[in-house]
């Protein structure tokens, strides 16, 4: 097959861990098939939020990985000015929207937000120019794609097709001004300004923009002419073909991931507080599972509702571990940032919920973006952050199921169930395989390229 090129340019990549790398791991994996080599342009030594082994190993032969140092500037200011203070930051889910902030905390924010704009990694886009100018003479490709967040990215991008022709796909994982954490830093109104005005300009320079929800590409349809695709994150298959649940026989109520503080369920621990304090046998069933970073106020918070020794913190897993986990769940949670500008987000995690065929129990918006996916697949039930009778309703159904071992309902396993009769959801889910999302990506690029 003669291979096409695609140079891709994103800060995330194994060894980090997080969505935000899977999605072109995955891409990079499923576009070999389709015609088209990806050639990841990455920094050598980028900030590690998650660390995560295990995704190096989906990464193909074939896939070319070129990595030079970056520079982060606000990185070395934190240390200067040092971590240790009365919230202590670093180990919050969020520390940007998250915790109450002292007064060197604030003076922090207010220089990440105001000096390095749009973003902390934006030193890196000149030396990045230049280095790849260079390279693509003597290593050409067919298209050049930057995703974001950073959005820094996207200025690399913009500058090297401007020098040198080739096609640009912006591709926005997240809003870029719309996103919801920019609202709690100390923007100035010429930082806003310049944001606005950058947002516009690389939405213009794009040969297209590309979108990972409906409302964002909706939102950037109505900002430029430049053409808005929408291609989702999702799920790999291979990764739940090979990967046994183990389930132990009780109530697992699951969230895989960040859990941060402003995303933090309340109504959801005073509802599953009451239940269990007027059923003993769910008090003795259930298990609370979260595993990656969650936020002290969370554990205080499910310790408020009397649930404290119903919770088991598993820590950061490897993703492989975490799909375990996922599969092995009566029910999986997916609260959103209680945030109105997170209406418009689909979470990476959503999509690995679905493959797992459990029910979902998400709580934020409910005419929202992940509202409208839960309803389209019948994954399971979105509830507002504060609707606690739907959110028992919820979970009512789900314990029954589970004390019944109910096999009368589709899906159901019967006698013997290891989930006890919580049946697994069955709607078409195929649109979401990163199988799927790579073929329209390849028809995306082709399109740039015929």
């Amino acid at each position: 097959m003669n291979m096409k090129r695609v140079l891709v340019i994103t800060y995330y990549w194994p060894p980090s861990g997080g969505s935000g790398v899977q999605r072109w791991v995955k891409f990079s994996k499923y576009l070999l098939p389709e015609g088209w080599q990806s050639v990841i342009y990455t920094p050598e030594n980028p900030e590690l939020i998650a660390r995560d082994e295990s995704l190096a190993g989906d990464v193909p032969e074939g896939v070319e990985v070129v990595k030079r140092p970056i520079t982060e500037p606000y990185n070395l200011y934190r240390r200067l000015m040092g971590r240790g203070s009365s919230t202590d930051m670093a180990k919050l889910v969020t520390p940007i929207s998250g915790g109450q902030k002292s007064f060197k905390e604030r003076v922090s924010l207010w220089i990440r937000g105001n000096l390095f704009i749009p973003d902390p990694r934006v030193w890196w886009v000149r030396p990045s120019v230049r280095f790849l100018k260079k390279y693509l003479k003597e290593h050409p490709v067919d298209v050049i794609v930057t995703t974001g967040p950073p959005q820094s990215m996207h200025l690399i991008g913009q500058r090297l097709a401007r020098a040198t022709g080739l096609p640009w796909v912006s591709d926005f994982r997240d809003p870029w001004t719309r996103m919801y954490y920019l609202r709690h830093l100390p923007l100035t109104k010429g930082t806003w300004r310049k944001l606005r005005s950058m947002e516009q300009s690389v939405l213009d320079d794009s040969t297209t923009v590309l979108s990972v929800t409906p409302f964002v590409q909706r939102d950037f349809q109505g900002k430029t002419r430049t053409p808005v695709a929408m291609i989702t994150n999702g799920f790999d298959e291979d990764d739940f073909a090979s990967i046994d649940a183990a389930p132990d026989g009780l109530f697992n109520l699951t969230h895989t991931g960040f859990l941060a503080e402003d995303g933090n369920p309340r109504a959801l621990w005073k509802v599953l507080g009451d239940m269990v304090g007027k059923d003993p046998s769910m008090k003795a069933a259930l298990r609370i599972r979260l595993s990656g970073k969650v936020d002290a106020a969370v554990l205080e918070s499910i310790s408020g509702a009397g649930l404290g020794d119903n919770v088991v913190t598993l820590g950061y897993l490897d993703h492989n571990s975490a799909v375990r986990e996922q599969k092995s769940a009566s029910v999986l949670l997916l609260p959103l940032r209680n945030d109105p500008q997170y209406a418009i987000i689909l979470p990476g995690k959503l999509f690995e919920y679905l493959a797992a065929r459990r029910p979902v129990l998400g709580i934020g918006q409910t005419d929202g973006a992940m509202a409208e996916v839960l309803r389209d697949t019948a994954a399971g039930k979105m509830c507002n952050w504060d609707d606690e009778e739907a959110i028992r309703s919820f979970l009512s159904e789900r314990w029954e199921e589970y004390r019944s071992g109910d096999a009368s309902k589709e899906g159901g396993l019967g006698p013997g169930d290891p989930f006890h009769g919580v049946p697994a959801t069955s709607g078409d889910i195929t649109a979401y395989t990163r199988r799927a999302t790579a073929h329209s990506l390849a028809a995306l690029l082709d399109s740039l390229t015929r």
